[in-house]
């Protein structure tokens, strides 16, 4: 690491350092590390990248299959446990008790640590159900009751959901014990469910946004281009920082030491009036991406 660097990320540092409060009074990172889709061997050193750069949120889940290298990475990396929120997510196959139960176990022991900062349900349906109307409502109350016990035993620090609908999060809501601190959504300019985040906001719950760049497939966006110019940033600065404005945690996933570092640059403040551009544009085709049903499947924005 040459001075160069670490001058530069270190003038960066309040990107990352940034926080929302959970309603427990813990404090979980603005700006994250999304880690979809890096194969296990690659992970460690993405991971330590980000930590050395001045990340503290990394979030990782069961069905990335990464969970390891995360881990390794963490240790490598120097940062005090304490230091960094971790998230993980179970399977969204698994949809009993038992099954959820061992999977937090295999993922602590994964990870190499003895507790999650965040653990969620990673979908409220199998991904191969996604969009169906089984929701799966008694299932994912029995998954939810092994989170419930998780965080009893400190084992998670909080829990929540990914990818839940109002009906889905209702379901929790009004059978749970401990209620969803987090709901993880897709969530970028181009497809914002502003319902969706007003209900989570009501609910006393933290959103967070992942995909906020739409897995790349809106940085060739007209619209964003001309604003990322007028700002003076990246369509990739601009996407995070608006879904920072809009109130949600930003996940972005990056590999490469320059996108790590263009991802924190966030110190602009985005008009109200251009606030309001990206809230109502509507992008729904994510090109190769499609393949995934978290996009191909995303329930559609009136």
């Amino acid at each position: 690491m040459t001075e160069e660097r670490v001058n530069k990320y270190d003038a960066a540092n309040s990107a990352v350092s940034a926080t929302f409060k959970l309603r427990n009074g813990n404090l979980i990172p603005q700006l994250g590390l999304g880690t979809w889709l890096i194969d296990n061997d690659k992970v460690k050193r993405v991971v330590v990248d980000a930590l050395k750069m001045g990340y503290r949120l990394i979030d990782t889940a069961q069905a990335y299959d990464n969970e390891e290298g995360v881990g390794e990475g963490i240790r490598e990396s120097g940062v005090d446990r304490k230091d960094i929120y971790l998230t993980s997510k179970i399977r969204a196959e698994y949809k009993t008790y038992d099954e959820a139960r061992r999977s937090i176990d295999e993922s602590l022991q994964k990870l190499g640590t003895d507790y999650l900062d965040l653990m969620l349900i990673h979908c409220p349906q199998p991904w191969d159900e996604y969009g169906s109307d089984n929701h799966y409502y008694a299932e994912n109350l029995e998954v939810w009751k092994a989170l419930e016990d998780a965080f009893r035993e400190d084992k998670v620090r909080a829990i929540g959901v990914a990818n839940f609908g109002k009906a889905d999060l209702q379901n929790i809501l009004d059978h749970a014990v401990e209620m969803p601190f987090v709901d993880q959504v897709l969530t970028h300019a181009g497809h914002t469910d502003l319902d969706l985040l007003e209900f989570i906001k009501q609910s006393d719950m933290q959103a967070e946004a992942h995909s906020p760049m739409g897995h790349g497939e809106v940085l060739q966006n007209p619209v964003l281009v001309e604003l990322a110019h007028k700002y003076g940033c990246s369509v990739a600065s601009l996407c995070i920082k608006y879904t920072i404005e809009l109130g949600c945690v930003a996940l972005p996933k990056a590999t490469s030491w320059e996108h790590l570092e263009d991802n924190m640059n966030t110190h602009f403040e985005i008009d109200p009036k251009d606030m309001d551009t990206l809230k109502h544009l509507k992008i729904e085709d994510y090109g190769e991406s499609a393949q995934f049903p978290c996009y191909s499947k995303a329930p559609k924005i009136a």
